[in-house]
């Protein structure tokens, strides 16, 4: 494409007719083919006819960049990747996004022939990150771990972000899902999700749900499940999800909602009773815990998914490369027991899927958050 574009300027330069000195001092004049003059003969059409050519060959220069400008913004599939890759948490390092982040990147670093550095930016429920995502060059050297809390529920929560959730991000591939389990001291009267439920509606107002914060996955499932239960409770946020489960099992709030790979060990262990998770399907690590959907709410799920983006404009050829062997990472079997072990569940999407979830979510969580009123702190 370059070189035939440059053929065609080189013809509409030589067909205007205008003039050129060369190093010597000699006039060149190009009308069709070239021909020596006298330089003392030149009028005052040479200057007229350089300023043509100027701008003749600045629109071939523009036409030529536009015409290559693709495979130059980014290594081809082929040529890629050249060096390490960036891959963007929104959370600190310990947390559920950092663990699955440092999961794909060491399985995807050997794939790619080269590395891939998680870089973690906590900040504003994930918002910093995405941020740093949407104005990093679109050549497939800067990625995120996605996450439901930065682009589908941070929107209503805060909103304004500095980010378009669908137009400013490609999506490479959902990856995981991480369900919320909802809990309560082993001596509550609440021995089930259906008993905590009576009570509720015995006593609007009376119980109270810790959760990791305002605005965290663990708070809204459950305002999700307060508005389909038709319940009122009284919410309860901690800083963390590892803070709120130790007030729920010395017993300073009586249920808790937090994420299951922070809460399920408590489970297992006795210190909590599991009362339901938000999945589709019951969870591996806690497969006595019924889900939420089979305990009389049929449909119901709410999970705080993950997965991988790119900047916009970032080239298809490097999208559909990175959506592959992210595919071929997460069907490994040490990877599904891994995420089984922590209490993730491994959901692909490609990417036309995974864009289609995004707006999906996006426009559920918004209107949640804004029927119950519901703002970030």
């Amino acid at each position: 494409m370059a070189s035939m574009m440059s053929s065609a300027c080189d013809r509409v330069i030589m067909d205007t007719g205008v003039s050129l000195d060369d190093e010597s001092g000699r006039s060149i004049v190009y009308s069709g083919k070239s021909q020596r003059v006298n330089r003392h003969k030149q009028d005052d059409t040479k200057e007229k006819g350089m300023k043509g050519l100027i701008s003749l060959g600045a629109l071939c220069g523009a036409l030529m960049v536009l015409s290559v400008s693709p495979a130059a913004a980014a290594d081809k599939a082929g040529d890629y990747p050249r060096r390490p890759i960036r891959f963007l948490v929104g959370f600190a390092a310990g947390g559920a996004n950092d663990l699955v982040a440092r999961l794909v990147a060491t399985k995807l670093g050997p794939r790619l022939g080269q590395q891939v550095i998680v870089d973690n930016r906590p900040g504003g429920g994930g918002i910093l990150a995405h941020e740093l995502l949407v104005n990093a060059a679109p050549d497939g050297y800067t990625m995120i771990l996605a996450s439901v809390t930065g682009l589908a529920m941070a929107p209503a929560l805060r909103g304004k972000v500095p980010y378009d959730p669908i137009r400013d991000f490609v999506p490479v591939a959902q990856v995981v899902d991480a369900a919320t389990l909802f809990s309560a001291n082993p001596s509550s009267a609440s021995k089930s999700l259906k008993d905590f439920v009576a009570r509720a509606k015995k006593e609007p107002g009376a119980l109270n749900v810790g959760n990791p914060g305002i605005g965290s996955v663990g708070h809204l499932a459950f305002e999700r499940f307060s508005s389909a239960a038709g319940i009122k409770v009284v919410n309860v946020p901690y800083k963390s999800g590892g803070l709120a489960a130790t007030a729920a099992i010395s017993g300073q709030v009586e249920h808790l909602a937090g994420i299951i790979s922070s809460g399920a060990p408590h489970v297992k262990a006795g210190k909590l009773r599991g009362l339901g998770v938000t999945s589709a399907r019951r969870a591996s690590i806690l497969p006595e815990v019924p889900t939420v959907a089979e305990q009389g709410y049929p449909g119901f799920e709410a999970s705080g998914w993950l997965g991988i983006a790119f900047p916009a404009k970032t080239p298809a050829p490097i999208v559909q490369r990175m959506y592959q062997e992210t595919q071929a990472v997460m069907a490994q079997q040490d990877t599904q027991a891994f995420l089984d072990k922590s209490g993730l569940d491994l959901v692909m999407k490609n990417p036309e899927e995974f864009r289609g979830y995004i707006k999906a979510e996006l426009a559920r969580w918004t209107k949640l958050i804004k029927d119950a009123g519901i703002k970030a702190d």
